[in-house]
């Protein structure tokens, strides 16, 4: 009889003390902030411009390796077995030298990019973190990982305009 009393008065305070927790969730759009704030474009231009760059520079290079090679082919019946395996090899290390630039070019131009788009998340956590404060939201998703969610949840025209308008 003891126990059924203390499970009554368990359940009856359990009822009575609802708990409520409230999260407000919201969430953005990070591609468009970059792409649209004037800092994010910036830092993508500079990024395109290098990529622009170093595609240009590695065709000139693959270009003139060509003509080495249609140039090593013309030769081929005019001299001696011995002279054109030599420029053979002379080729193959040129492409070799080729290879170690191109990933060399890759593994900077990774870097770089990785660089610019930290300085700009290093420069808009701030303002997104106090407009978070500033509006009691406890979480902030990216859309990429949001299936449905309401309109007014979307945040990325407000802080958009917020960061062109604090990082002139």
């Amino acid at each position: 009889m003891f126990k059924l009393i203390k499970v009554s008065f368990l359940c009856f305070l359990l009822l009575c003390f609802q708990t409520k927790s409230y999260a407000t969730v919201a969430y953005l759009n990070l591609d468009t902030l970059i792409s649209k704030s004037n800092i994010g474009k910036t830092a993508l231009e500079k990024i395109n411009d290098l990529d622009k760059q170093n595609i240009e520079n590695l065709k000139k290079k693959n270009e003139v390796l060509k003509d080495l090679e249609s140039k090593i082919k013309a030769k081929k019946n005019i001299i001696s077995d011995e002279a054109f395996m030599m420029e053979i090899e002379e080729l193959k290390k040129k492409i070799n030298e080729f290879t170690k630039d191109k990933n060399e070019i890759v593994k900077n131009f990774n870097e770089f990019k990785a660089k610019e788009l930290d300085n700009v998340f290093n420069q808009i956590t701030p303002i997104i973190e106090t407009y978070m404060k500033d509006n009691s939201i406890t979480v902030l998703l990216d859309t990429k990982n949001i299936f449905m969610g309401k309109i007014e949840a979307d945040l990325t025209d407000k802080i958009l305009i917020l960061i062109n308008k604090e990082l002139n």
